[in-house]
């Protein structure tokens, strides 16, 4: 069955980004074509990205750097949940991201995010960086808003419609995960 990492790419205290993954996890998991587990970057503590060979060449020296491989490799495609930071991602999410290469490659990806603007921007760099690291991203995006999803800017209570476009964030991720799969075997 197809095995999809929902990633919180907030660390941040008071973080909005883990009310937004639960809720993404808890409609996906109520499916039943596909596996879903939310991977939280706090619980891999990874420092600034302090490994001296490039990820490409998969030579992985710290044992923080193996768990996450290890983790990420477990997966056919992800649905990021990202803020939005200055018009881009959050750098803990970056720099998750770049401590991989091979882990990512011929997987999908779909986004989520959050912010003033609905976190569009950050959902564009990702995909710039998704490109390279050869994951496929989705079309479909779920962009949610301060303003009208968070009560306060900080509680977080979802307008009705959203769960349709997540949904079809889902559908596609999932779709393209497997698609892939024959890819990965190649």
């Amino acid at each position: 069955m197809t095995k999809v990492g929902i990633i919180l790419g907030s660390t941040r205290p008071g973080r909005n980004g883990e009310a937004v993954a639960k809720w993404v996890y808890d409609i996906a998991s109520r499916r039943g074509d596909a596996e879903f587990e939310l991977v939280d970057l706090l619980d891999y503590n990874l420092p600034h990205l302090d490994e001296a060979m490039p990820p490409s060449f998969g030579q992985y020296a710290n044992e923080h750097t193996k768990q996450w491989s290890a983790k990420i490799a477990e997966f056919d495609a992800y649905i990021f949940v990202t803020p939005e930071y200055n018009h881009s991602t959050s750098g803990a999410l970056k720099n998750a991201i770049d401590f991989l290469y091979a882990e990512w490659n011929n997987k999908a990806a779909g986004f989520v995010s959050y912010g003033s603007a609905g976190g569009t921007r950050a959902v564009e760099h990702l995909r710039l960086i998704a490109g390279e690291l050869q994951i496929a991203d989705v079309r479909a995006q779920l962009a949610l808003s301060l303003f009208n999803d968070f009560e306060n800017f900080s509680v977080f209570k979802p307008n009705e419609q959203h769960e349709a476009t997540l949904t079809t964030v889902i559908d596609q991720t999932v779709r393209w995960g497997k698609a892939l799969e024959a890819v990965r075997k190649a």
